[in-house]
């Protein structure tokens, strides 16, 4: 039952190229037709040069005419069907990665955090890749099979019907065998596939982050780790590959023992004078004929149960539910950049509480910075504000409207964000600083990088903004990407301001630079600074400091310092030598 499910959605997926399915049907008749009138043409030419004195070279140079042609229009009819059927697994293969990285897009961030990304990538690209496989090699024999096992079985019967039930009634053997076979192997192939997701996951892990495996000279390790992984998947698929291909051999052996049978009835048919030379020829080759489809789908069950397994973790994706959508009367207030955080709750799981009735409410232009230690729920509150989780139990305001009744571009499309994690992609520096606003102007985007001390690095570079950064900027220093990321913040021009240790790759010099041009841009704005470093947030208004998911302090640097609490306690401990002079 396992295996209906997916077979079922990836027919919904193709049922939309119906029409192209069917000429491949048409292409495949006239093909599997013309096939099977070639073993009668050369039945009767057999009989034509059967017996001393009695070959008409005449005929029999008719009949090869006849059969020259007919091997023509199979070529042409094969070549065609194949068309049809790559065409249509080509563009379902393309609907179904369309529709996976559509749906990666729309499935809550919570969903995407408690996946592993490389196998995400995995299915994305190696199991659709799958899917489209099997689909090939299953309509190719699909069709030409069901056409020849319905016209051979016709021929056969008007040749000699008590040969053609013989024929018919041994060859539910075969299909009993590849039947056995392939429960017996889909199993392994299931567990193939996700070995392959976990694999990926591991490569894309340790490529991405060679930097710390070197630095902690734990090369040995990782390969050791990857040999392990490596080591079950070879153990798993070639179980499933031994599986898959014990089909074939076992079909055909029932095969060659029918065709045997066959074989040994036609000549003492032949010698009862009831039946021809020439149609016993015809009646052999029609027997190969109709037992050749099974051999050459049970010659593709390997690739057919991988297809299978593969579908399965494709639509596993696609049946993942999708983010609470927007409303469509939702409220869309003049953007002021007032935020209240009102009796908040949240967990990322339901036995770890981590935030309980948060309250807290910023007058647009106020400069509010959060610090604590690590863990306590600065960034989660980002995250919540941004709306990227939901609140578990009360609710956030962002200009007098609830954020989960706003839509989510235009919550986000007031927020400009800075991350501790800067993330570029393979473009021109040009095109990832407008990543967030595409219009702007050439002007815009040299002003925003000059307030980000970034342009000067930029104009360094060989092609200036229009040099090529590779994948994840790693052709950029860990600063230098930081810079870039706070120009584009800076050029998407937001009400909201928040910056989540935008500055913790900067040098100190650089860092003074950025925070001046920062407090530029956040007059008249509301930011939010998640900081560890105190000495970048003195000049905030607000200061809220956090432990354990709640506020414990709350006020200016100097009202908190003269307190003596936690956050006196934070603040010098980043300055010992100064901690002895209190």
């Amino acid at each position: 039952m396992k295996n209906k499910a997916p077979v079922k959605k990836v027919w919904q997926a193709v049922r939309p190229y119906l029409p192209l399915l069917l000429l491949a049907v048409l292409f495949a008749l006239v093909s599997v037709s013309l096939t099977l009138l070639i073993p009668v043409l050369v039945g009767r030419a057999i009989d034509h040069i059967i017996g001393q004195g009695n070959v008409s070279f005449g005929d029999v140079a008719q009949i090869l005419g006849y059969i020259g042609g007919a091997v023509v229009g199979v070529t042409v009819c094969q070549w065609l069907m194949q068309y049809f059927v790559n065409l249509v697994s080509f563009r379902t293969v393309r609907d179904l990665r369309r529709a996976v990285f559509r749906k990666l897009n729309a499935v809550p961030l919570s969903y995407i955090d408690t996946h592993a990304h490389g196998d995400l990538i995995s299915r994305v690209i190696n199991d659709v890749d799958a899917v489209g496989d099997g689909l090939t090699q299953l309509f190719l024999q699909l069709f030409s099979g069901v056409v020849t096992i319905v016209g051979t079985l016709v021929f056969m019967l008007l040749t000699d019907w008590r040969i053609a039930l013989a024929v018919f009634f041994l060859t539910p053997l075969s299909l009993f065998v590849a039947g056995f076979i392939g429960k017996l192997s889909a199993g392994r192939f299931r567990e193939q596939q996700l070995l392959q997701g976990e694999i990926s996951s591991y490569v894309e892990e340790y490529v991405g982050q060679q930097r710390v495996v070197k630095a902690f000279a734990y090369e040995q390790q990782a390969f050791a780790d990857f040999d392990a992984c490596n080591t079950r998947l070879l153990d798993v698929g070639f179980k499933a590959q031994y599986a898959g291909a014990l089909a074939n051999p076992s079909t055909r052996l029932v095969n060659a023992i029918v065709y045997a049978a066959v074989g040994i009835v036609g000549a003492l048919t032949v010698l009862s004078g009831t039946l021809t030379v020439g149609g016993l020829s015809c009646f052999l080759t029609y027997a190969n004929q109709y037992t050749k489809p099974f051999n050459e789908v049970t010659g593709v069950l390997t690739q057919l149960q991988t297809g299978i397994a593969a579908a399965g973790r494709v639509f596993e994706v696609l049946e993942a539910g999708d983010e609470i959508p927007d409303a469509a009367d939702a409220p869309s207030p003049a953007p002021k950049g007032e935020v209240i955080f009102d009796n908040v709750s949240f967990s990322y799981t339901p036995d770890k509480p981590l935030i309980r009735d948060f309250s807290l409410r910023v007058k647009s232009g106020t400069r509010v910075a959060i610090v604590g230690p690590t863990g306590c729920g600065k960034t989660t509150l980002i995250n919540l504000l941004m709306r990227f989780y939901d609140v578990n139990s009360g609710k956030i305001l962002v200009d007098g409207a609830d954020v989960r009744e706003m839509k989510r571009d235009d919550l986000r499309a007031r927020c400009g964000m800075v991350l501790q994690d800067s993330w570029l992609f393979h473009g021109t520096i040009m095109e990832n600083l407008r990543y967030g606003n595409e219009n702007a102007t050439e002007a815009e985007v040299l002003a925003a990088s000059k307030a980000a001390y970034a342009h000067s690095f930029i104009r360094r570079m060989p092609n200036g903004y229009n040099t090529v950064i590779s994948e994840g900027g790693g052709n950029l220093s860990q600063g230098q990407k930081q810079l870039l990321c706070i120009a584009r913040a800076m050029l998407t021009d937001p009400s909201v301001l928040i910056l989540d240790e935008a500055t913790s790759s900067i040098d100190t010099l650089t860092e003074i630079r950025v925070q001046k041009a920062f407090a530029k841009m956040m007059q008249g704005r509301t930011s939010f600074v998640v900081a560890h470093r105190l000495s970048t947030i003195r000049e905030s208004d607000v200061i809220l400091v956090m432990r354990d998911g709640n506020i414990v302090e709350q006020g200016s640097h100097d009202e908190l310092l003269a307190r003596r609490g936690f956050y006196h306690k934070l603040y010098y401990s980043q300055f010992s030598s100064r901690v002895s002079n209190h």
